[in-house]
């Protein structure tokens, strides 16, 4: 697979550790930064990867901030990313099964880089189940589009 990863500058210091795990694993990742630990806005960074999944330049995008949600939420905005904060794998797993996401995030102020490389394993192993799972992301799309403005 083709990744994305991108941080803020709390979350840079787990971003190579992840960079090495995934490649591994046999995984390409493109890195969107930052390359320094200076201050930086998290929103920036969530937007790069988002866009880079929707538009089918990645299979999927890894966000890391303090706690993996203000980046989650601002990769949430785009248009079609379903992007999950997890602190545990089985959530991860879960999240990939029931709903086809297509962004992990996690903070790097929450969880360490072991259980990090246990979730991302967990998430990159599973695979969307389909069948009532799908209808309910239809559903989710559906409520997305009705509040296009």
């Amino acid at each position: 697979m083709k990744i994305a990863i991108a941080t803020d500058h709390v979350g840079i210091e787990l971003k190579p550790i992840i960079i090495d795990y995934l490649n591994e694993l046999g995984h390409e990742v493109v890195d969107f930064g930052p390359q320094s630990t200076e201050r930086t806005d998290y929103p920036l960074y969530g937007k790069k990867v988002a866009v880079e999944v929707i538009e089918k330049r990645v299979d999927a995008g890894i966000l890391i901030c303090g706690t993996g949600v203000g980046i989650s939420i601002s990769a949430n905005k785009v248009k079609g990313i379903r992007a999950v904060v997890c602190s545990e794998p089985y959530t991860a797993k879960l999240s990939k099964e029931h709903n086809n996401t297509n962004i992990l995030a996690f903070g790097s102020r929450v969880i360490g880089s072991e259980l990090a490389k246990m979730i991302v394993k967990a998430w990159l192993e599973a695979e969307f189940e389909g069948g009532r799972h799908a209808n309910r992301v239809n559903m989710i799309s559906e409520i997305e589009e009705e509040f296009l403005f």
